[in-house]
């Protein structure tokens, strides 16, 4: 009986662990950050150490004077939960900002559920969104890509591909920018590449399964491409415009995937997916904000229970009745 640990989830059986998970996903993160520093400088630097630096000092401080618990930040969770929120901020983002976002990732989207394995919502998307919501300006103002750019808060803005589709910006970029990154958006989200790149390194190490991130972006481009081909002149953007642009693609592999907030069970991941990119159509086409893969997941986060369920795996031994 010493062996029986009762503890919340993320539950990880065999020699894994959550610290060894997680390390995993950070070395998944490297391209698409190299392909951040690259485009966006020394703002993708400052923001990105940030928010790792306040996650981390907030989830201490948290455990340590209010919850009186020991502190769990040696397990990597709270730095995961700052490079993921700074990926999903602008290069030119104030500090004082993305400490903000931080403190409402950690402090009310984690800990105030009881930290690791409690929390309903993905942390950094709810402190992505309270941003978003906060101070909608600054979160919507992006800088132009300029390789190496050593200039913080550089006032050169660029719209993002999906801001062109609401008619913000009259310049779409090409298929191969797109897809290599030189555009404007969020720092972690830009390269298509790079994310993918750390797709296939997570789905090699088995540390997600393709499930989730594969029914998210075939259902986004199975609806885009009825609506682009039923009335293209209504429906300008492609199938193969909607998956390489916005969070689309950092959100169905980094976002969506986290452990605690996602099904047990595949055919739940399936119809969680099938969810998200549904939402996040409707949003991007029909909505009045230009991206919604963010709203998309955090509301399918709150079905998870249910679908947990109502979709439940077979109980060892159990007997299929007549």
């Amino acid at each position: 009986m010493d062996k029986l640990i009762i503890s919340p989830s993320p539950h990880i059986h065999s020699g894994d662990s959550v610290s060894k998970k997680m390390q995993q996903v950070f070395i998944a993160l490297v391209p698409a950050y190299l392909a951040g520093l690259y485009f966006f400088g020394i703002g993708a630097l400052i923001i990105s150490f940030t928010a790792m630096i306040s996650c981390v000092v907030f989830e201490y401080l948290i455990q340590r004077f209010l919850i009186k618990g020991s502190p769990t930040i040696a397990d990597g969770s709270a730095l995961l939960t700052g490079i993921l929120l700074s990926f999903n901020l602008p290069s030119n983002l104030p500090v004082w900002i993305v400490i903000v976002g931080s403190l409402v990732s950690i402090g009310i989207a984690k800990m105030t559920f009881g930290g690791l394995g409690n929390n309903p919502f993905n942390p950094a998307l709810v402190g992505r969104v309270f941003l978003l919501i906060s101070f909608p300006a600054a979160m919507t103002t992006w800088p132009k890509p300029i390789p190496f750019n050593m200039e913080y808060l550089d006032a050169v803005t660029a719209a993002t591909p999906l801001a062109v589709l609401k008619g913000q910006s009259p310049e779409i970029p090409s298929t191969l920018n797109l897809f290599l990154g030189n555009m404007g958006g969020s720092i972690g989200e830009v390269s298509a590449l790079a994310l993918l790149i750390g797709f296939a390194y997570l789905l090699l190490k088995k540390t997600i399964t393709w499930h989730i991130p594969i029914s998210i972006l075939l259902t986004v481009f199975v609806f885009t491409a009825i609506l682009y081909y039923a009335d293209p002149n209504a429906f300008i953007a492609t199938p193969t415009f909607h998956l390489l642009t916005g969070g689309l693609m950092l959100g169905a592999i980094f976002m969506a995937t986290d452990y605690v907030t996602s099904p047990m069970t595949k055919t739940g991941m399936l119809i969680y997916g099938v969810g998200i990119g549904l939402i996040t159509v409707i949003i991007r086409v029909f909505g009045s904000y230009p991206e919604g893969v963010s709203f998309a997941i955090l509301i399918m986060n709150a079905f998870t229970p249910l679908i947990n369920t109502v979709v439940k795996p077979k109980r060892f031994g159990e007997i299929k009745k007549a």
